[in-house]
């Protein structure tokens, strides 16, 4: 008999419905919030205000594109964090509620653990899965870490950022460079052209996995700033290099730290996920790296890569085969949780 699991993702400005059959994706919907550009950032306000409208339209569009009703539900999965906090409790809220008028459980899911457990959802086209144990640098605008993944319900954090994220380090430098919001993807587009050897910038040396970014962000904002005192077109001169330069430099800090943690471990399985996994050069470095050690590599497709609630959906089928159902007093956390 099929379990059909639909997920609700809301932990920032992505309002996602999704619908698994077991493990298999049956339908997976997103609606983006554009109103956050001329910002330059999510505003949390009008985050929570654009997932009120959407999550209903987005969930009835989730359910018939995976030709089921609310009825064949087995359980509804939620984020429950990290995030914004009132982004989160629009999803929490609607999960809580449609699961007590259909008489079924709710399931509360990390955020950061679904990003790995992503790499379990099959489709058409999906050929394997990673073995347990294997290690996944999970990298995102507000996380950048490394996992040991023993099984769906046992994770360690075993490298940590101590400061900033590697995500927002894209962000802040695009930000700088005068790029539109959400300058990751921005960043990564200008590097295809650019040449990564233009400029060097310092890596930090954080002793064993951790991270760090925040001396990064400092060194390209100096570096700039300097620049632009004797030619005030520099960065539109140079834009292209800028970008694949510190796209290399943050790139090379998170395959570095992944290398050594492979090397201490003995693990082959190696998987990346977040948002900042959707980035073309750090898909393309991992695969290089893989094949010069040897690793079993793992990346998502794109659209599991970004928020989305078909990750929220399977870690919640893992949680249903478990019974690790959470009650209706249940609150959303906006700090991450995960040990």
């Amino acid at each position: 008999m099929s379990t059909f699991i639909l997920g609700i993702e809301s932990s920032c400005d992505d309002t996602s419905a999704a619908v698994l059959e077991n493990a298999q994706i049956r339908s997976n919907i997103i609606a983006n919030q554009i109103v956050h550009k001329s910002f330059g950032g999510v505003v949390p306000e009008l985050a929570s205000r654009a997932h009120q409208q959407n999550i209903i339209p987005v969930v009835d569009i989730a359910l018939k594109e995976a030709n089921i009703t609310k009825k064949h539900l087995s359980a509804i999965a939620f984020t429950r964090g990290p995030g914004l906090l009132g982004s989160l409790l629009v999803g929490t809220s609607f999960a809580k509620s449609f699961a007590l008028g259909l008489g079924i459980p709710i399931i509360e899911v990390d955020h950061l653990k679904a990003h790995i457990l992503s790499h379990f959802i099959e489709d058409e086209s999906t050929t394997n899965h990673p073995e347990f144990p294997f290690l996944c640098l999970t990298v995102s605008g507000g996380h950048t870490q490394i996992v040991r993944v023993n099984s769906p319900s046992d994770m360690q954090i075993i490298g940590n950022t101590i400061d900033d994220a590697a995500g927002e380090a894209f962000d802040k430098a695009a930000k700088i460079m005068g790029l539109p919001y959400p300058g990751g993807p921005e960043i990564d587009k200008l590097a295809k052209t650019g040449n990564p050897a233009a400029f060097h910038f310092p890596e930090p040396r954080i002793k064993g996995l951790n991270f760090s970014f925040s001396g990064l962000k400092t060194s390209f904002l100096y570096f700039l700033r300097d620049q632009l005192k004797t030619d005030q077109q520099f960065i539109e001169k140079h834009k292209a290099d800028l970008a694949a330069s510190i796209q290399q430099t943050i790139i090379n800090i998170l395959i570095n730290k992944l290398s050594m943690a492979a090397e201490q471990t003995g693990i082959k399985e190696i998987a990346i996920a977040g948002g900042v996994s959707a980035n073309s050069g750090l898909r393309g470095k991992t695969l290089e790296i893989a094949e010069k050690f040897g690793w079993n590599t793992y990346i998502p497709k794109l659209q599991y890569s970004t928020d989305n609630a078909a990750m929220i959906a399977i870690a919640g089928y893992f949680k249903y085969l478990d019974k690790d159902f959470a009650g209706q007093d249940i609150t959303p956390y906006s700090k991450s949780r995960f040990k």
